[in-house]
């Protein structure tokens, strides 16, 4: 190294700080053994601030923007130093770079379930999870309380800590808020602001704001959940019956899509499920009476079965036709003698006239009646 060079390193003359990371919260000057002599030009730059530290105290702090190093804009280093009537003598100093804007999406999560009451289902476990922002609120009171005189901190090293404080303020924030389970995602927003107003004290003891807390998700243990889908999907389903007429439809209309499939096994296999199916739907159909197209529950007792129509019969008597005449009235026909065996008789559903002793309902009639008493 030549003269010139060590002229021109013996003291610094430029202090500043390029911020080229996205996490670094402190960056320290490196000064290396050189002394800062008067008249040094200081650069902040918006969204820093640099502090100056002599032998461990915390001396002058200046804010965005060039300034000049002089006595009269260090007052406390002049103190600390003993300067008198101004002397502009070099001096030696750490200067620290303190970040102050915001550290975004920075994560937060239980590691496990944490137990609360809720007032619908009792004790629950839950597992909650989500993102949060910070940033350095006053700059002599983190340096003092956390990073100390590290040459360089970032938000790594702190944010186990803060992690810790949003999980375990968070969670008790959410079992103070009283929201039931089932509505804490309809209240995620109310419930991010109650937690943030928790816990900002707590960063605020360390010279941090905490600018922003969201929660992404609360959940329950997988179990709960899948109970609570069977308990969404009965009450997506409804009518209970409506629901087997469908599924009844649908496993009817699978079995006719193939109704050979696997040979005669298979066919048979496949009326065999038609004929179950139909035999279920009807059952249903009976139990579940349809208004429109709404199903209305009514109970068996309240249906009253089909009354049964009588048979009815037309006689040729004397070659004019006489009727009709149900089974209870051909009886006293027999009796009189106008209905005889031979006598022709017809119902709906026979193509011609029939003699009576040829219909079996009418045949069994006269096997029914007495003959008459000998002498009558």
């Amino acid at each position: 190294m030549g003269l010139f060079d060590k002229i021109r390193n013996e003291f610094i003359d430029i202090i500043e700080w390029v911020d080229d990371s996205p996490d670094t919260i402190v960056w320290k000057f490196p000064r290396y053994q050189n002394e800062i002599k008067m008249n040094t030009q200081l650069t902040v730059r918006e969204g820093q601030v640099a502090v100056f530290m002599n032998e461990g105290v915390i001396a002058d702090v200046f804010t965005a923007g060039r300034h000049v190093l002089t006595t009269q804009n260090m007052p406390v280093m002049t103190t600390l130093q003993g300067w008198k009537y101004g002397f502009n003598s070099p001096f030696k100093a750490d200067v620290f770079f303190i970040s102050l804007r915001q550290f975004t999406n920075q994560k937060w999560g239980t590691k496990n379930p944490i137990m609360l009451r809720d007032a619908e289902f009792g004790p629950v476990r839950l597992r909650a999870f989500g993102s949060y922002a910070f940033q350095v609120k006053d700059a002599t009171v983190f340096l003092k309380q956390i990073a100390a005189t590290n040459p360089t901190f970032t938000v790594e090293n702190i944010n186990e800590q803060l992690r810790n404080i949003a999980v375990t303020r968070g969670m008790d924030a959410i079992a103070e808020s009283k929201i039931a389970v089932l509505d804490l995602a309809s209240h995620y927003d109310e419930v991010s602001v109650f937690v943030q107003q928790k816990i900002n004290p707590e960063f605020e003891e360390i010279g941090l704001s905490l600018t922003k807390f969201l929660i992404e998700n609360i959940s329950l243990p997988e179990e709960v959940e899948k109970v609570l889908d069977k308990r969404s999907s009965m009450g997506i389903v409804g009518n209970l019956g409506a629901y087997a007429q469908f599924q009844a439809a649908n496993a009817m209309e699978k079995a006719a899509e193939n109704p050979s499939g696997g040979g005669i096994m298979g066919a048979g296999l496949g009326v065999g499920l038609g004929a179950g199916m139909a035999g279920q739907m009807s059952g249903v159909f009976q139990q579940n009476k349809f208004d429109g197209n709404h199903p209305v529950e009514n109970s068996s007792a309240a249906v009253p079965p089909v009354i049964p129509v009588s048979v009815q019969y037309y006689l040729a008597i004397n070659g004019v036709q006489e009727g009709p005449f149900v089974i209870e009235q051909l009886n006293n026909e027999i009796k009189s003698g106008k209905l005889t065996s031979s006598t022709l008789a017809w119902k709906a559903g026979m193509e011609n006239w029939k003699e009576a002793s040829e219909i079996e309902e009418l045949k069994n009639l006269f096997q029914a009646i007495p003959p008459p008493l000998p002498g009558i």
